[in-house]
């Protein structure tokens, strides 16, 4: 039943956490699917490329390195099954232009006043749905969040549990995983 209301609420792009409404949640949904992923695949890929850089230990040093390795791995990357869809759109982008700044300055007004806004009202510690629901409201907003394996649906697809919580959150959100 868990799973059904979820996907009912997904369907209309809203996201419940235990009947709490996330105020915004369908608008942030819609800006994603609109184009506003341009804004987000250009921070990812400054934001991989400074990570992966300061790795001292990796071969791996860019978001290109990334790409290159996982074709030349395409077998054990699965690649044929899962794609790298997000990572070849990033690469493509060309940085951090004043659209992308004003599009990213907007999702952060939204998550504040959509999911910050509904921990704050309501005390939350954190949050956990089912699958990765929550998985874009908490990556647009920056907010921390992991999804641990559950099990497998009839098909043997496999379903995950997705915990989320505030800014800073990130060490109780690992224990509480």
């Amino acid at each position: 039943n868990l799973l059904k209301k979820a996907d009912d609420y997904r369907e209309k792009g809203a996201i419940l956490l235990d009947d709490l409404e996330i105020e915004n949640a369908s608008i942030i949904v819609d800006m994603f699917k609109s184009g506003e992923k341009t804004a987000l695949h250009a921070e990812f890929k400054l934001s991989i490329n400074v990570y992966l850089s300061e790795i001292e230990i990796s071969p791996i040093r860019s978001l290109a390195d990334a790409t290159d390795f996982n074709n030349k791995h395409s077998a054990e990357e699965r690649i044929a099954e899962y794609g790298q869809d997000i990572f070849l759109a990033a690469q493509k982008a060309n940085g951090m232009g004043i659209v992308e700044k004003k599009i990213l300055k907007r999702l952060a007004k939204y998550s504040a006043n959509g999911l910050e806004k509904l921990m704050k009202e309501n005390k939350l510690d954190g949050f956990v749905t089912p699958n990765s629901l929550a998985a874009s409201i908490l990556s647009i907003g920056g907010y921390p969040g992991i999804v641990v394996p559950a099990g497998y649906t009839n098909h043997g697809v496999p379903l995950g549990i997705c915990f989320g919580g505030s800014k800073g959150f990130e060490p109780k959100l690992i224990e509480i995983a």
